[in-house]
């Protein structure tokens, strides 16, 4: 018997983490219709709390929060919730305020030279911040119902195909029909898998445990993050773990995790005689490293886990997660809507694709100053004297916290293919209020106007503001993407195109 079939979607997102959820947003601002499939009934989930569900967004994610009015949500519980601050990890209980680390080595935030980055202006997304998963996750899924989403849970995706024209989704007994499908759907993305995308990359060195238990005899292990002969761990008391075990990933998926399992790994790699009598919680995970080698094929496009893995190590992984859906929601609404320009959609690969590859290359250096040998933790003393000069911590906070990324667009200024800096303009609303809609924004700093006529042509897609700004940064005007990257400049000297070709190139024919 053949199964329903159900109207078209524009868009048929599978996973409903963050990144799918984001993406669900980023879309209907643009007024596609959008279809969520999660495989797990409940978006609940212990991994997600605090405190392994602690991560550092860092300052590209907040940026994005900033820009659709969702920071104040995300981050305000990090800092006001009593529970979240009593189970603080262990960088976070310093004297000095952590600015993040690289393989264990912490550098602060009074090391920082933040005037390196002259194209940042001072706002509420200037330096790395904490949240948990489970709350981002739960203003995502808030805001997506606002927007009208339709979220479907307990629906486990089984098959897909696609021709050129469309795509069909085989999941929860149905037969579901779209133009386009993402996988949102994690590191063993069934959307990957049945698109035929290539996954390349390195496996595994280690097995590595986050834990909660009950510990007797514990006194030997010692609070915070340690390197030891056999490994790694960091202890915060009473009774959570996270641990590496150098076993080459064997263990990682391979039989039940039990607690005379952690017990006999902790004590190895700790050195201790500790007993765990009783596990609360306890997940395994590793180091591989593989990404997709496009991430766009046909109708089918890849985003977060499912376009790249890496180790959790700095949590890197968040950040370029909501990075490709901020980037991909607005060229794929543009290519669903039509008229978008030739070659937006695959700019996604393009931009998206490098970065990517680069977080898996910061993820295997920090694995490479984790191995226990003794060359590795003489080049690791070296690497830690480096992060803690002012130029180091300028570095490592530069790479961790994004404060500096850039696409190559093609245009030699400095500022494009940047994020756009948050300029404060003469009537108390800054750049990032002003990109909620989801639109594009051509800022002009001259109140007369002399551009205001070219973004006539793209109501809709293009807002004009004309105002002075507290810091112009040198600029006359400026174009910026739905993403909040700079495209265009003029600096009352040269342009390197006109205004009207810059929107052209970036926002298509007129609709």
């Amino acid at each position: 018997m053949s199964m329903p079939t159900i109207s078209h979607y524009d868009v048929i997102i599978v996973g409903a983490g963050r990144v799918g959820l984001l993406l669900s947003c980023e879309l209907r601002l643009a007024h596609c219709s959008v279809l969520v499939l999660e495989q797990a009934p409940d978006a609940h989930a212990a991994l997600k709390q605090a405190p392994f569900g602690i991560r550092g967004l860092n300052i590209p994610s907040l940026e994005a929060l900033q820009r659709r009015g969702l920071l104040d949500a995300v981050t305000a519980p990090v800092h006001s919730d009593s529970a979240l601050a009593a189970s603080r990890p262990h960088w976070m209980q310093h004297a000095r305020r952590p600015g993040g680390h690289f393989a264990g080595m912490q550098f602060f935030q009074d090391q920082i030279d933040t005037a390196a980055w002259p194209y940042r202006l001072p706002s509420r997304a200037s330096e790395s911040m904490p949240t948990t998963m489970e709350r981002l996750e739960s203003v995502l899924a808030q805001r997506a119902a606002e927007l009208g989403v339709e979220v479907r849970r307990g629906v486990r995706v089984t098959d897909m195909a696609q021709w050129p024209d469309g795509v069909q989704v085989q999941a929860g007994g149905a037969q579901l029909q779209g133009h386009w499908l993402v996988g949102c759907d994690g590191g063993r993305s069934l959307v990957r898998k049945a698109a035929g995308f290539d996954f390349a990359g390195t496996g595994p060195e280690f097995t590595g445990y986050s834990v909660e238990a009950t510990l007797e005899n514990s006194t030997g292990l010692r609070p915070g993050r340690h390197y030891t002969a056999t490994g790694m761990y960091t202890f915060q008391p009473p009774g959570t773990i996270a641990m590496v075990d150098f076993d080459g990933g064997a263990f990682h998926g391979s039989t039940p995790i039990t607690a005379e399992h952690v017990q006999t790994v902790l004590r190895r790699v700790s050195g201790t005689d500790v007993r765990v009598p009783s596990l609360q919680l306890a997940s395994t995970w590793t180091d591989r490293a593989r990404q997709a080698t496009r991430y766009r094929q046909g109708r089918v496009l890849l985003a977060g886990d499912a376009a790249h893995i890496h180790s959790p190590l700095g949590g890197q992984g968040l950040n370029l997660g909501i990075g490709d859906a901020m980037n991909l929601g607005w060229k794929l609404a543009a290519t669903v809507r039509g008229g978008a320009p030739a070659g937006l959609l695959d700019s996604y690969t393009a931009e998206r694709h490098p970065v990517g590859a680069q977080v898996l290359d910061w993820s295997r250096a920090q694995v490479a100053l984790m191995r226990p040998s003794p060359a590795t933790r003489a080049l690791a003393d070296i690497v830690r004297d480096l992060i803690a000069t002012r130029d180091g911590a300028t570095y490592f906070a530069d790479r961790v916290w994004g404060a500096t990324l850039r696409y190559d667009l093609g245009d030699p200024h400095p500022l494009v293919g940047r994020s756009a800096p948050d300029f404060a303009l003469a009537d108390g609303s800054t750049l990032a209020s002003h990109l909620q809609t989801g639109q594009g924004l051509l800022l002009d700093f001259d109140t007369a106007a002399p551009l205001r006529g070219l973004a006539m042509g793209w109501q809709g897609r293009l807002r004009y503001i004309a105002s002075p700004a507290a810091d112009e940064l040198g600029l006359t005007s400026l174009l910026v993407r739905p993403d909040g990257i700079v495209v265009w400049v003029a600096d009352g000297v040269a342009q390197s195109e006109p205004a009207s070709a810059a929107i052209q190139r970036w926002f298509g024919t007129t609709p």
